[in-house]
């Protein structure tokens, strides 16, 4: 549902509070490829405990209940219209049973998940005209959804994995943590740039997927979603429903080598995607001028792809205790088909570091830097229109972005993360004051450690 500015303040630092009375709060997930740290200060992981066994006896018996807070603050100190300060939020509540230990499916699971977000927006509130949120957690409505409706089949002593059912194309392609508070570097990247039809978290799809895992390398995937601007609607959100007005399939691809240099791992991902609807030019008329220049209809054409890679590797290890805990380096690059994004690249690499005080062995850090590109077609465009006189038109190129962050763990499914934020010629316009932005991503995870989550 959607709040007011006021009440969302207060239910934001209401929860915050309530959850600071049994501990601060903890961080939310992705893929098993994360630059997230596990805790490893507790046997059991949930932050309410294990209800006397019961907890552990229901996932031992094939049902895992889950149940997650993200709470993200942000103020801005240097850029935009105005200085203020915005928060946002996202619940997640769902189930995963495994039909095996059930015993009605050997190597069968079925997951559901139902998210709720709320709140404001510091990006659009402050007026900080940035390409990429500075509050990842806000997008794509404040409201409730259905985010999970699959079924998950496993063949072949688990080397061919089947998907079907309502899921996020995130959760399976291009998957990346979203521990960082920027956009620039969480979830996939596709759906920063390209989120007009490729759709990240909490936007689910019909959908089929295939697996192959490559004992030895890695994996295989493909996938084919049901493309439709209607997943994104607020009417029949929390249902199954299938929308009529479907405009094409969407297919992702993705091949992943998973070494472990000396115990080390890594995570080398290369995937693309290619959307068989038709879409209109961003820059050209139907006669293959500049629209913006003739006011003619834009020319639309017929498919849209991009390609994309995601590196990760664990270049140190603090102990054999914790052999997770050390540094990590990762690399996200992001490619667009040019004729229909008005974004087109995005790059971003950083850092980080699990354990990185003997006292606080579970707490990390990480730095990252990144960069957002317009098209330069777009460019050329608004170049045109200053020189027919129709400007000014601001003339973009690239928005960079930089974020640091401490990640405070006091106890299992509690985080604290605040990070400070520094936004480079925000919107690609280098004209721009640059912006400085304070803020904290704080979480829990009430029942389970592990919540996928992200825009």
């Amino acid at each position: 549902m959607k709040t007011s500015r006021f009440n969302g303040w207060w239910l934001g630092l209401a929860a915050m509070a309530v959850m600071a009375c049994c501990a601060p709060m903890s961080a939310r997930a992705a893929d098993l490829q994360s630059v997230s740290v596990q805790s490893n200060s507790a046997a059991v992981p949930w932050l309410f405990g294990d209800w006397n066994g019961m907890r552990t006896g229901l996932k031992n018996a094939g049902v895992d209940f889950q149940l997650g807070y993200v709470g993200e603050i942000a103020g801005n100190a240097t850029g935009g219209l105005r200085k203020q300060a915005a928060y946002a939020d996202q619940w997640a509540a769902g189930v995963n049973l495994d039909l095996g230990r059930l015993g009605l499916v050997q190597g069968g699971h079925v997951q559901i998940t139902l998210t709720d977000r709320n709140g404001s927006n510091l990006s659009d509130d402050a007026g900080l005209g940035t390409l990429q949120e500075v509050q990842e957690i806000y997008g794509r409505s404040q409201t409730a959804r259905l985010t999970r409706f699959w079924y998950n089949q496993e063949f072949v002593g688990g080397l061919v994995d089947w998907k079907i059912g309502r899921m996020p194309i995130s959760e399976d392609f291009s998957a990346f943590s979203c521990d960082f508070q920027n956009l620039t570097f969480c979830g996939m990247p596709a759906g920063n740039i390209v989120g007009s039809y490729v759709y990240n978290w909490p936007i689910s799809q019909w959908a089929s997927r295939w697996k192959f895992n490559l004992p030895g390398f890695g994996y295989f995937e493909f996938a084919a979603f049901d493309q439709n601007p209607k997943y994104l609607g607020t009417q029949q959100a929390l249902l199954p429903v299938f929308f009529a007005g479907s405009t094409g399939i969407l297919i992702p691809v993705e091949i992943a080598w998973q070494p472990a240099f000396g115990g080390l791992n890594g995570s080398y991902k290369l995937g693309g995607w290619f959307d068989t609807s038709s879409a209109p030019d961003v820059v050209s008329d139907v006669n293959g001028g500049p629209a913006a220049i003739t006011g003619l209809p834009l020319l639309q054409g017929r498919g849209r792809y991009g390609a994309y890679i995601n590196f990760l590797q664990q270049i140190t290890s603090n102990s054999a205790l914790t052999p997770n805990h050390g540094l990590s380096l990762f690399l996200n690059a992001t490619v667009a088909d040019r004729r229909i994004a008005f974004m087109d690249l995005q790059v971003a690499g950083g850092l980080v570091y699990a354990g990185p005080f003997q006292s606080r062995p579970n707490d990390d850090i990480g730095f990252a830097v990144g960069a957002t590109h317009v098209n330069g077609r777009v460019a050329w465009s608004e170049a045109l229109q200053n020189l027919a006189g129709l400007g000014p038109v601001p003339v973009r190129g690239s928005e960079f972005a930089i974020e640091a962050y401490y990640t405070f763990r006091p106890r299992n499914g509690v985080e604290v993360r605040p990070n400070v934020q520094y936004v480079v010629a925000p919107g690609g316009i280098s004209q721009s004051r640059n912006v400085l932005v304070f803020g904290s991503e704080n979480s829990s995870e009430l029942l389970r450690d592990r919540i996928e989550g992200g825009l």
